[in-house]
């Protein structure tokens, strides 16, 4: 009874390493079948036909940079042994001043990421709309995708309560296009001249440079309960969207609206959005501090885990349509102002096209920490708006990069060129890898030939769409309909089931309860009352305070289901799920356990009180994690196939979680049950299981379970429950 038809994601490498060191040289692994490299182009864009991993290391043996073998790599060189290191000691010299400055300066925001690269598919519905052809019919264009969080720094941890990057790259043959967007479709601010200041708000404080990649502190609340157009973000921020369960089942925006134009020169405005073929779901918030814990890496695990394991994350890239009027507005909705969002429910969301990632970065560094996305990276068919945010990125971007990547090349990384050709006139500078030729880098000329040429329309050019501009002041003001900071944020608030109303409570009671300064509390305090007099009053209670009464008449609107991430039911693919076992477990049981999980998709691990096999090395069972490496974090639901005795290590001098000698069942099995439980997490088993819910306190009629006499009867239920994400009613909600 062995599962080796059952992929388990997480090898290191291609092949299983030696017990003993290898001595017998060859080339370098290839990478692992999950894994591909930027394709391989020249600096300026043109297919070199090389292997997509052509530049990987090669040969046998460790070299310098410049290719010398070398015969020794563990010991300077010295004047003796004993004696003083030597200057003149080329490879030392070359090995420690490459480690020295291996790190680039990170992002100042979006520095933690994980990337994967993938293909987009066109379903040629927005072809009538915009020219640009990677939206064609069936068109198929490479695509390189970053997620990220906004404020830790590349150490913090994933599932931290923040906003989410979701940047695109897409290589289409008319150049590179850059869909750089969030989790969240509002932003903090109205204008990019504010941006240093939200973001200097939410970062570390500066003296002590704590706390990390996080909101619930002074100086954010300070800004955004004075700053108050980042109410409506903030709302959001405090919601289930801020705790993604995973990138896979996260929903993404472009947050702006852009501008379409099709073939015959007819403009439309568009909103962005990325819809998870898996649904939009979430972590709740005691799961997400554990996992900061248990597994600080845990959506960058769990993205590469899933294509490792070919459960490809596949987005629907859809757009919502209006009118490109002079007031660009859209049922009294300011379409410039990037602190609103167009419920889907009067602009409804139309599918254009499919995104399905299915390989993983061969190098971090190369790809996902060198990749550089600009919201100017446009091609034809596609235009900017002027949202004075947008505005302010099309420049901020551009010099980030600069600063970051070292120069002005940074187009010329392998994960940055461009698929189309490059004849730019552009040169030098640093990092320049492209070998320019000709004599006449400008425009016009006669000695090149007058290559490079200007195209029209008829052969691809992007051609800036003429705008009438009405007569104006030149001010530092913005329009009156910015002047609304509380509508969307009731709006989206309202539009949540209870349970999630009840989440967005504790949050804004655990993030304002972080704050010293009670004039902090009050002012916010003071802004939820303008938002929702109930969601004010639980707060307030919350945090020993009196609610304020409302300080502004503020619009009602019909609520927007879309913005509930309950009441729908989704793919399991690509989900985790624990089958506990041991020794006296009915083996076969399990394997077919095993193997209908791996049919529907889903991961199965098993966890055992100790490692190796269950049913001996020789056709055992492989064991995944034990009662001592396993939490329930890293499950979306478990089964429990075995009778749950302490395993030998259940001791607490050896794990402060095993608990007190004596048990029936080991405690720490107990504690993975009753965080699953209170979760909301799919429970299931049979044999044994009965008594391991019952030590766990688990009502066997609870909401959420599936127990039975076998797999047959457990695991298709099992599968029922994991597709509605989590049995939320197994708790009452009261909302506001």
């Amino acid at each position: 009874m062995r599962e080796d038809k059952i992929t388990i994601p997480g090898a290191a490498t291609v092949e299983p390493p030696e017990v003993k060191e290898p001595t017998v040289p060859r080339e370098p692994l290839p990478p692992k079948p999950d894994q591909q490299g930027p394709e391989a182009v020249s600096p300026t864009g043109t297919p070199t036909g090389a292997p997509v991993h052509s530049r990987a290391q090669s040969g046998p043996y460790l070299t310098t940079a410049q290719g010398l073998r070398l015969s020794d790599t563990d010991h300077s060189l010295k004047a003796g042994r004993r004696g003083p290191v030597l200057l003149q000691d080329h490879h030392l010299r070359e090995k420690i001043t490459h480690f020295d400055h291996e790190r680039i300066p990170e992002r100042v925001v979006h520095a933690r990421g994980a990337g994967a690269h993938g293909v987009f598919r066109s379903y040629g519905t927005a072809a009538n709309i915009s020219r640009a052809g990677f939206l064609a019919k069936d068109v198929e264009t490479p695509v390189f995708v970053r997620f990220s969080t906004v404020l830790g720094s590349r150490g913090s941890a994933d599932t931290v309560r923040d906003t989410r990057g979701f940047a695109t790259k897409f290589y289409t043959d008319e150049g590179t296009f850059d869909l750089v967007g969030n989790n969240i479709p509002v932003f903090f601010i109205q204008d990019g001249i504010k941006f240093p200041d939200i973001i200097h708000a939410g970062k570390p404080h500066p003296d002590r440079e704590i706390p990390q990649a996080q909101s619930a502190h002074d100086t954010f609340w300070d800004f955004v309960s004075l700053h108050t157009e980042a109410q409506a973000h903030t709302m959001w921020n405090m919601s289930d969207r801020a705790l993604p369960r995973s990138y896979r089942t996260m929903e993404g925006f472009g947050v702006h609206t852009f501008r379409f134009v099709n073939a015959e020169g007819r403009t439309s405005l568009v909103k962005f959005h990325w819809k998870p073929k898996q649904g939009v779901h979430s972590l709740v918030w005691e799961e997400a501090q554990l996992i900061n814990g248990m597994d600080p890496d845990f959506h960058r695990r769990d993205l590469a885990d899933a294509i490792e394991a070919g459960a490809f994350p596949e987005w629907e890239l859809g757009v919502q349509v209006f009118p490109d009027t002079e007031e660009e507005f859209f049922e009294g909705i300011d379409l410039l102002d990037p602190t609103k969002f167009i419920p889907e429910e009067l602009a409804p969301v139309q599918p254009i096209g499919l995104m399905t990632l299915n390989a993983n970065p061969v190098n971090y560094f190369a790809e996902t920490e060198q990749v550089a996305f600009h919201p100017g990276h446009l091609v034809p068919g596609i235009d900017v708006t002027n949202d004075p945010l947008l505005q302010v990125r099309l420049f901020s971007y551009i010099d980030t990069q600069i600063s970051r990547l070292g120069g002005p090349n940074f187009s010329q990384l392998p994960i940055n060129r461009p698929h189309a050709p490059v004849n730019d006139m552009l040169r030098d500078g640093m990092h320049q890898t492209a070998v320019h030729g000709g004599t006449a880098p400008y425009h016009p000329n006669s000695l090149d030939g007058g290559c490079p040429f200007m195209a029209g329309a008829d052969v691809g050019a992007f051609i800036d769409v003429p705008e009438e501009l009405a007569a104006a002041v030149k001010e530092r003001k913005s329009p009156a309909s910015f002047e609304d900071h509380y509508s969307q944020a009731r709006l989206f608030f309202r539009s949540l089931a209870p349970v999630e109303q009840d989440h967005v409570i504790q949050a804004y009671t655990f993030e304002l309860g972080k704050c010293r300064e009670q004039a902090i509390r009050e002012r916010q305090l003071q802004a939820l009352a303008n938002i929702d007099a109930g969601l004010c009053a639980a707060v307030a209670a919350g945090l020993g305070m009196a609610a304020p009464e409302a300080t502004e008449e503020v619009a009602d609107a019909a609520p927007s289901p879309a913005v509930s991430q309950l009441g729908g039911t989704w793919p399991v693919a690509g989900r985790v799920v624990g089958i506990v076992a041991d020794a006296d477990s009915d083996l076969a049981a399990v394997q077919a356990a095993q193997e209908a999980l791996d049919a529907a998709g889903i991961v199965p691990l098993v966890i055992a009180p100790a490692g190796g096999t269950l049913g001996g090395p020789d056709g055992g069972i492989t064991v995944q994690r034990t009662y001592l490496t396993a939490r329930s974090t890293e499950f979306d639901a478990v089964l429990v196939a075995g009778s749950g005795a302490p395993a030998p290590d259940a001791q607490p001098g050896r794990d402060a979680k095993a608990g007190q000698p004596g048990s029936a069942v080991d405690p720490r099995l107990v504690l993975l049950l009753t965080e699953l439980f209170r979760h909301a997490k799919a429970i299931g088993g049979w044999g044994a299981a009965a008594g391991c819910l019952d030590a766990a306190g688990i009502p066997e009629d609870a909401a959420g379970l599936a127990l039975g006499d076998a797999p047959a009867d457990v695991v298709p239920r099992l599968t029922e429950l994991l597709a509605a994400h989590r049995a939320w009613d197994r708790f009452p909600a009261t909302g506001a």
